[in-house]
């Protein structure tokens, strides 16, 4: 993790690993779990590097999955989620996310709403209650560059006023999920 208590684009691919292993009915082989990661990942992000790095392999080295049949990647072995690797997942879905926008923040926001069930209310309360914080630091920031560019020629101030009103439209969506949330 970041000194922040945020996630590295490495840990949010770990993030969705473990998060599909919880979910899935039955242990799943690693094809089925590597094929998983890209798919997602590649739908929200595009392909990239940056976020390729984790290896399945690596999260059986650290004791975070086990095989149940075969040994590893080589044989296509059947994995699930230890016990270590819950409290991973939990700790990886507790952690912060950083205010400022881009597509590993994207994603990992995106994970944390596809897993946010797994958590305890307590939990799903301060991680929406995070998001939502973030979504009125970053319509502030906007805000304030909106406002200092107020008389600028060309089309900043409109593309901004766009960009303002897809947060607006995004932090009344996470309100509204608090409230169900509390629900």
């Amino acid at each position: 993790m970041f000194a922040d208590n945020t996630l590295t684009p490495r840990e949010a691919i770990r993030l969705c690993a473990l998060g599909t292993l919880a979910l899935a009915d039955s242990p799943l082989r690693y094809s089925e779990l590597a094929n998983a990661i890209r798919h997602f990942t590649d739908r929200i992000t595009g392909p990239s590097l940056d976020i390729m790095g984790t290896s399945v392999e690596l999260l059986k080295f650290e004791g975070l999955v086990e095989p149940i049949e075969g040994v590893g990647m080589e044989d296509d072995a059947t994995l699930r989620l230890t016990d270590k690797g819950e409290e991973e997942l939990t700790s990886l879905m507790t952690s912060r996310i950083r205010s400022a926008g881009g597509e590993v923040n994207k994603l990992i926001t995106t994970l944390k709403l596809r897993f946010l069930h797994l958590l305890d209310a307590g939990d799903q309360h301060e991680q929406v209650d995070i998001l939502i914080e973030n979504c009125d630091t970053e319509l502030a920031r906007l805000d304030d560059l909106r406002a200092h560019h107020e008389g600028d020629p060309g089309h900043l101030a409109t593309w901004l006023d766009h960009e303002i009103q897809q947060l607006e439209a995004h932090l009344d969506w996470l309100e509204d999920f608090r409230r169900k949330l509390g629900e």
